[in-house]
């Protein structure tokens, strides 16, 4: 136990030092926010919901991209610099370092939940209720998993080249597809049935229902929970087939 705490410390200390993701991750999710919510207003006679509304599209951008690029470019860089060759020679089990990894980065997503959400209060006045904020910003925690096994997906990758390419394209179809930039209402048909079934439209889509006074859908949880077990199970073989090469 203590060695899994040092290395969530260590991989949070070190997330914090790259100031990629304090641009991505916290200052751009809040500039499109203030863009989208006061300079290009799109829903007039729903002002308020709609500000509420795209709160939680950010928040869920910003953790979503953290989880795929962020710590997916970081396992490829390792992997490129030998760290990752040099920890299995230490006691320190693969299970424990990936799990290390993805605890660390799970803190470091509540760093951005808290930060977003205190900024959306500031810009606009957002008034939910403490219950609101509190499970709005859980859901988004909890709904970050299935991106974080992604992520370990693209670390996998052997160039820190393609992974940044399939990162930053994986994570903007996925967040323009998933209706976080704009509702899937405005879509065509077509994309608006893609959207039904990508991750990263439910995890948005629960964190909506959240803010607007409602519980997620068992639709929104199952999709996300089966997309978790999935990418983990593929990161697994795919890791154990690179071992056996």
């Amino acid at each position: 136990m203590r060695v899994f705490q040092v290395q969530c410390k260590m991989e949070i200390i070190r997330v914090l030092r790259n100031r990629y993701f304090v641009f991505w991750s916290l200052m751009m999710p809040i500039l499109f926010y203030y863009i989208f919510t006061n300079v290009v207003n799109t829903h007039p006679q729903d002002e308020g919901a709609w500000q509420a509304h795209y709160l939680m599209s950010m928040t869920v951008f910003s953790v979503m991209g953290s989880s795929i690029m962020t710590l997916g470019i970081r396992m490829v860089q390792e992997r490129a610099q030998g760290w990752s060759t040099f920890m299995r020679i230490t006691p320190l089990s693969d299970s424990v370092y990936f799990a290390a990894q993805m605890a660390g980065q799970s803190v470091i997503h509540i760093l951005s939940i808290t930060v977003i959400f205190i900024a959306g209060a500031l810009i606009n006045n957002i008034s939910l209720s403490a219950v609101e904020w509190v499970m709005s910003g859980l859901w988004i925690l909890l709904g970050s998993l299935p991106f974080l096994a992604i992520g370990t997906l693209i670390g996998l990758m052997r160039k820190v080249e393609t992974a940044a390419g399939v990162s930053n394209v994986l994570y903007m179809v996925l967040a323009v597809s998933g209706g976080l930039w704009m509702p899937i209402e405005v879509m065509p048909k077509v994309m608006q049935t893609i959207a039904q079934w990508l991750p990263s439209y439910h995890f948005g889509s629960g964190a909506w229902e959240i803010a607007s006074g409602h519980a997620p859908e068992w639709k929104n949880i199952l999709l996300l929970v089966a997309y978790l077990v999935l990418f983990m199970l593929l990161s697994k073989y795919i890791r154990r087939k690179q071992e056996a090469v």
